[in-house]
């Protein structure tokens, strides 16, 4: 959920099963409010616009809808293609990372309303930006409007400017005691434009600045398979554990 948001809203999904709600807490973890969406349609991501519409997208039937006033709208409706992961931008658009239906190609692509207004697919040299699997590809928006896609399939952060240009490509560091591939598959920019990525590989925090220079880990909380990320206005970072199903609120700032 977008960080503009003093409440939360998850995905409710566990290691057994993917049910077709979606649940607001407050900041303290009270339960406020459970959105029903169609059964056997589990939402796959979620996102929040500043006036508390809310927008899921669904693989199965490859559409994005708005929730709003307890209204469900269907806004985007893909061939060929899959939306994964969504953000809501600091102007209003929504960015939709996709998979092609043959996990070859990924791409980035900017909505306003339902309508195109920007597709972020190749680098200057016509190579891929993206991974071509299905894999997760989270994705936020900088406070400097760089588009930041952690592809879990690339073991990569990938950073475009508002252009779509690549500024870097962020694979992780040696170390260690962090001695497990790299797989991002959480994002999110706090006040400062640093990035927080979850390695659910090794279980923790890569904190990077914001031009993808490693400032340190967050690895001190008992973090287990760490997964969404948010940081809120207060820069507390809000980790969702999958496996576990719980969500713990952080103060990473020093």
């Amino acid at each position: 959920a977008s960080r503009r948001q003093r409440q939360m809203c998850i995905r409710d999904r566990t290691s057994r099963e993917r049910t077709a709600d979606i649940k607001c807490f407050n900041t303290q973890g009270v339960l406020q409010k459970t959105i029903k969406t169609k059964p056997g349609n589990a939402p796959n991501d979620i996102a929040v616009y500043s006036d508390g519409a809310l927008v899921y997208s669904e693989l199965k039937t490859k559409t994005v809808y708005k929730v709003k006033n307890d209204q469900t709208e269907e806004i985007i409706r893909l061939q060929g293609w899959r939306p994964t992961q969504l953000c809501v931008t600091s102007s209003g658009d929504l960015l939709v990372t996709m998979v092609s239906d043959d996990n070859t190609q990924s791409k980035v692509v900017r909505y306003s309303g339902s309508t195109v207004k920007q597709t972020i697919q190749f680098d200057d040299e016509g190579q891929p930006l993206y991974s071509g699997t299905d894999y997760y590809k989270y994705i936020t928006e900088n406070r400097n409007l760089d588009i930041c896609v952690a592809d879990y399939g690339a073991g990569a952060v990938v950073v475009v400017n508002q252009a779509g240009k690549l500024r870097f490509r962020y694979t992780g560091l040696p170390s260690s005691t962090k001695n497990k591939p790299f797989k991002p598959i959480g994002i999110t920019t706090d006040s400062q434009n640093r990035i927080l990525t979850s390695d659910c590989n090794n279980d923790c925090i890569h904190v990077l600045d914001v031009n993808g220079q490693f400032l340190r880990y967050i690895d001190n909380c008992n973090l287990k398979l760490p997964t969404g990320l948010c940081v809120d206005n207060d820069d507390s970072l809000f980790v969702c554990e999958f496996f576990r199903g719980n969500m713990k609120r952080i103060r990473y700032l020093k």
